[in-house]
């Protein structure tokens, strides 16, 4: 039976793992090693973004992560507001990245709670 958007949506976010904005912050400033992965699109991107992350659009995803993030990275995937990052990490998973983890409420979320943010 077909889905909607919101259905495929909530099915990745029972899929995968997320992690809360403050949990984000503190790892962003723990000094582990970690991959912030940003997935809007590139007006989105000038916009502001979480300092240090590596971009490649959701859109171009299966066919760019592997050159630009190892499999066996720890990788923080976001987007505007945690729903493209939702089916990112899905998509990632199954290609074989291994400890992926999506951003609840995105960069929206980072931001208000008071995440550095770079032009």
């Amino acid at each position: 039976m077909p889905k909607s958007g919101q259905e495929l949506i909530a099915d990745a976010k029972r899929r995968i793992k997320e992690i809360t904005p403050q949990q984000a912050i503190a790892l962003h400033q723990g000094g582990e090693p970690v991959v912030f992965l940003d997935v809007r699109d590139l007006p989105e991107v000038n916009l502001g973004k979480i300092p240090g992350a590596v971009h490649v659009s959701r859109g171009n995803l299966e066919t760019k992560i592997e050159g630009t993030v190892p499999r066996d990275a720890r990788v923080v995937i976001y987007c505007a507001s945690g729903n493209r990052s939702a089916l990112a990490a899905v998509t990632m998973e199954e290609m074989g990245y291994g400890d992926v983890c999506s951003l609840a409420g995105g960069f929206r979320g980072w931001a208000e709670q008071g995440g550095d943010v770079e032009d």
